[in-house]
């Protein structure tokens, strides 16, 4: 299975629109042993581990002394790559996928997290480049007001030093209703959501010339559409991916470790296999006409609702528009690929879950 391992709950930048901030004191460090770690791991036969945080590159010797304990583990990271050149080179070439945190140009990103933040990132990724790491290089992006989709998922896709792989994005529209937003109707009504039917009729466009461009929600959606294959919980939250937090409770999802409902168990007293499917997403996910493309977006918020029904149901509309822009094009892809042009493999992402969620 899937494991987030929360190395620290610190983080080195406190960014606009995240409520985490700098968490500091004895609570915010990892408080179990390796020893206990690997009793718990030990019972899983197939071990992914995503460093995480806080920031994960804050507890570099802790994510190296992780990666010989099990050297049999497939690893992951996402971080923000404010630190990610302080890797031993040994140590970060074994990880399979870098998700970066990176909102768009310069002015997006600075602004979201702190000046100079966006110019340190891709020396960094281009270090990475440099060294021959080979694994997958996603451009993770949290999306807020400040935000326009379609010039910030180009401007990533585009750049030529260094490359990203992949290009993800989020929604920042969980924790505090519509509190970091002037008018988030507006928004999506004026800027969102004609960004996303621009983006996937130039994404279809470009096939043309037999490349799918690495945009992570377009992929798999755009797979089950061509398949007709319905898909669960896209993240895999509750499912086959949970998160290890610093004191050794088992969550369904690292966003979420001081919510009692999220905890479903420990690693001194559980074992995997009475984690695997132990919660699912409810209604009115399951009886959404769109939900075996989407999956049920968001195991936390469809939980909790922070937003209210009214706010879910606001960003359940945007996705709904996605997927409805990716049929529109569909038959075009169809052709291609009866063409020849393209095959339907190159919308098989991920090549294993990586913590892209895929539905923003």
């Amino acid at each position: 299975m899937n494991y987030h391992l929360v190395l620290t709950r610190r983080c080195n930048l406190n960014c606009v629109y995240c409520h985490g901030g700098e968490e500091t004191g004895p609570q915010a460090e990892v408080q179990y042993s390796l020893d206990d770690l690997a009793s718990f791991l030990e019972q899983d036969d197939d071990v992914q581990l995503m460093f995480y945080g806080g920031e994960p590159t804050l507890r570099i010797p802790l994510m190296t002394k992780v990666m010989d304990r099990f050297p049999n583990a497939r690893f992951m990271m996402q971080t923000n790559g404010l630190l990610l050149n302080k890797i031993p080179e040994d140590y970060v070439k074994r990880i399979h996928s870098v998700l970066v945190s990176i909102d768009g140009p310069e002015e997006v990103t600075d602004g979201y997290r702190s000046k100079g933040v966006y110019e340190r990132v891709l020396e960094n990724v281009r270090w990475l480049r440099s060294i021959g790491f080979d694994g997958d290089i996603v451009a993770r992006m949290a999306v807020s007001q400040e935000s326009d989709i379609y010039r910030d998922v180009c401007h990533l896709l585009n750049l030529k030093e260094p490359v990203f792989d992949h290009v993800h994005w989020q929604l920042n529209v969980m924790w505090d209703a519509e509190g970091n937003w002037t008018d988030f109707d507006s928004w999506v009504k004026e800027s969102y959501s004609p960004g996303i039917t621009q983006l996937v009729k130039e994404w279809v466009a470009g096939m043309k010339n037999g490349k799918v461009a690495g945009i992570v929600p377009f992929l798999p959606v755009m797979h089950t559409i061509l398949t007709g294959k319905p898909s669960l919980l896209r993240c895999g939250s509750g499912l086959d991916t949970f998160a290890i937090h610093v004191d050794g409770s088992i969550g369904v999802c690292p966003i979420s470790p001081d919510w009692e409902f999220s905890i479903v168990g420990n690693i001194k007293d559980t074992s995997p296999r009475n984690l695997k499917n132990i919660m699912i997403v409810e209604d009115p996910c399951p009886s959404c006409e769109e939900y075996d493309i989407c999956g049920g977006r968001c195991l936390f918020v469809n939980k909790q609702r922070l937003w209210g029904q009214e706010g879910f149901d606001k960003v359940c509309d945007t996705v709904k528009h996605m997927i409805s822009a990716l049929q529109t094009e569909s038959s075009t892809v169809r052709q291609l690929m009866k063409s020849g042009v393209i095959s339907i493999d190159s919308f098989v992402y991920p090549e294993f879950n990586n913590g892209c969620e895929i539905i923003p």
